[in-house]
């Protein structure tokens, strides 16, 4: 039996052979969209890939794009599965008899910083041998954060890396609205939540013990807890990882974290991300690390474009912020006289705050007017400013206070809290909780828990600080790592985070 080819009597080629170039193009690409199509929606692998995907980009600004992946259903359960994974890995209550520090430190050991890189990322580790020497710092002036490179100079302080979760609108805030509490030197220097309440905590103790997971302000009272900020999720508890399937969650991102080894060394990690030198660490491979380094204790700071490391007044790590280091409202400081140090009240009095965005973001406006003179404005609107933020007028009789415990270290007393105003997000943009600033790392409004890690987040426009806040759908969600429906940039940040 023999087999004929059909050919084109014109040519005496075979018929495709007459097409034009633009035949065979428009063919090459629906044969290929149909073939990866084929293998992303019909293959067990394939949806792993697009899980993975997903998973990625709900840590970013644009998190609401997961749906291109998943689909809008399975985005939002990923979101609330995780946020419910979250919160148990929190829950229990760590050994405290576990870290025995060290008696034999050499004068002037204080921290040691080496490089660290895996398949897909590279980074900054720091080791810290005398753990009473962190402090959180914050900005000396209201109305915007401050770049851990100026807090550095500015306090005199040997290094240091990001802290809590903040308001994050269009992932261009000011910096200047936290998430959760911050707690340095035993003030309560800002909180949004009701006190009594656990919440997710990397504090420390007066003798230098790392606490992580949730924990009311009465209970870090009582653990004598003097330095703090809100994020998550804890990863190690004592000596046993809180990841054992998968990969955490979230994908690869930028990652902030500590552990603490059970003679007290910390080890900071800071993974830099979203770039083609380094696109990022999954949760489990900073676990892994942390892990395989000896830490008994371990969990995330803010992630996404938060990440970053500063040794001697210089950054040291790759902020993955197109306009580089970010304002924050607190930050992991270490010093040679952490005594020395005393924190600005800055939010004392404070009865709204703006959050900062699109409108009022030095580095955007700038670029903004040059694409302008050059005819290539960006068309995006930028976010309004709030019409409804007053004045901020200091008020003592608002001013959390510290009351010393009966050891003679002193510790937060519950106080009123400031309510926070968000400035409007235009239609399609979203900032969030926790991987760069409330979502770990990226994108959200931040609730009792929902943030991925890595992230800055930020709340819908009618949050009050000390009420849960959940985005329309009911399901919440969160850097540069780190609580909204659809995890905003609270960032776990996170930014885009």
């Amino acid at each position: 039996m023999s087999i004929s080819t059909t050919t084109n009597p014109q040519t005496g080629g075979h018929l495709f052979n007459g097409w034009s170039w633009l035949k065979k193009t428009l063919a090459g690409v629906a044969v290929l969209t149909f073939a990866t199509s084929s293998f992303m929606f019909l293959t067990p692998a394939g949806t792993t890939i697009r899980e993975k995907l997903a998973q990625t980009v709900i840590t970013t600004q644009h998190r609401d794009w997961a749906w291109i992946f998943v689909g809008a259903g399975k985005r939002d359960k990923m979101v609330s599965d995780w946020i419910n994974q979250t919160e148990q890995m929190g829950e229990d209550k760590q050994n405290m008899s576990l870290i025995q520090f060290r008696k034999d430190r050499k004068q002037g050991e204080l921290i040691k910083v080496e490089d660290i890189s895996g398949k897909f990322w590279k980074g900054k580790k720091m080791y810290v041998y005398d753990p009473r020497s962190v402090r959180v710092v914050v900005p000396n002036k209201q109305g915007e954060g401050e770049r851990i490179t100026s807090m550095v100079k500015r306090t005199g302080a040997v290094a240091g890396v990001n802290g809590g979760a903040f308001v994050d609108p269009d992932g261009l805030g000011n910096g200047f609205a936290p998430i959760g509490f911050i707690l340095s030197g035993g003030d309560l220097l800002y909180t949004d939540k009701d006190g009594n309440i656990p919440e997710h905590v990397i504090g420390f103790t007066d003798e230098g013990t790392l606490v992580v997971g949730k924990y009311s302000l009465p209970e870090l009272e009582k653990l004598h807890v003097t330095e703090g900020v809100f994020w998550k999720p804890r990863v190690i508890q004592d000596g046993k990882p809180l990841i054992t399937e998968g990969d955490g969650g979230w994908g690869r991102g930028p990652r902030t974290a500590v552990g603490q080894r059970a003679d007290g060394t910390l080890i900071f990690v800071v993974i830099d991300g979203r770039s083609t030198a380094s696109v990022g660490a999954t949760l489990r491979e900073v676990q892994d690390l942390l892990l395989a380094d000896g830490a008994v204790n371990a969990g995330f700071l803010d992630g996404g474009a938060s990440s970053e490391m500063v040794v001697g007044g210089e950054l040291i790590t790759d902020p993955s912020s197109r306009y580089g280091e970010r304002r924050l409202p607190s930050a992991l400081l270490i010093f040679d006289h952490p005594e020395d140090y005393k924190a600005d009240r800055i939010w004392d009095g404070l009865t709204t705050i703006d959050p900062g965005g699109a409108y009022d973001h030095p580095d955007y406006l700038k670029e903004q007017e040059a694409l302008k003179q050059q005819g290539k404005l960006n068309t995006k609107a930028p976010t309004p400013k709030p019409t409804s933020t007053k004045t901020p007028t200091p008020t003592p009789s608002s001013t959390p206070t510290a009351t010393p415990s009966s050891s003679g270290s002193s510790t937060p007393a519950k106080s009123p809290t400031p309510e926070r105003t968000n400035s409007p997000t235009p239609s399609g943009g979203s900032s969030g909780s926790p991987g760069s600033s409330g979502s770990p790392n990226g994108g959200g409004t931040p609730s009792t828990g929902a943030t991925p890690p890595g992230a800055s987040g930020s709340p819908p426009s009618s949050a009050k600080p000390g009420g849960s806040q959940t985005p329309a759908g009911g399901s919440a969600t969160p850097s540069n790592t780190g609580a909204s429906a659809l995890p905003n940039s609270a960032t776990p940040g996170n930014s885009p985070k």
